[in-house]
């Protein structure tokens, strides 16, 4: 029976860079980090965050063994337009969370606003993949009438 999630990969241009980000920026502590096969082998590198020991972040670089050469080309041209959402990240406070992440060198994309799941601001780590930043309601709001999101904009009718 599954159980849950335990790992979940993030494509990066760099796991040395993305390693410092994800740490020293977004205050997650290194899991894993280690190379299979030896030296010259890929290696493994896991985050998260340290309230919730269960999960993990792979940081891969697209390539072999796993990804033909061509294939990898055309996943870093994404991960590097900023065209691929990593994931969801939790927070009981959004707007101090967003002021201290901001101050560590965190771009982002939109600042907290008002969503009918919660208050949610977006980011993108040193790859270009897109966060989402997250204080969620205990209930969806849909008292307001929102409408769709257009241009990551979400408006009331």
């Amino acid at each position: 029976m599954i159980k849950g999630i335990a790992i979940s990969t993030v494509w990066v241009l760099d796991q040395n860079r993305a390693k410092e980000f994800y740490t020293e920026k977004l205050g997650m502590e290194v899991r894993t980090d280690l190379r299979m096969g030896g030296a010259g082998g890929p290696r493994l590198l896991t985050v998260g965050a340290k309230s919730q020991p269960e999960v993990e972040l792979t940081l891969m670089v697209p390539g072999p063994p796993g990804m033909d050469p061509e294939s990898a080309d055309v996943l870093k041209q994404l991960v590097g337009k900023g065209m691929l959402g990593a994931g969801v990240l939790a927070t009981d406070d959004v707007y101090g969370e967003y002021t201290e992440l901001k101050a560590r060198g965190v771009e982002f994309l939109q600042e907290p606003q008002e969503r009918p799941y919660g208050t949610e601001a977006l980011f993108r780590d040193d790859s270009g993949n897109r966060f989402s930043l997250v204080q969620r309601r205990e209930q969806l709001d849909l008292d307001r009438g929102w409408v769709d999101c257009v241009d990551e904009k979400w408006t009331e009718v």
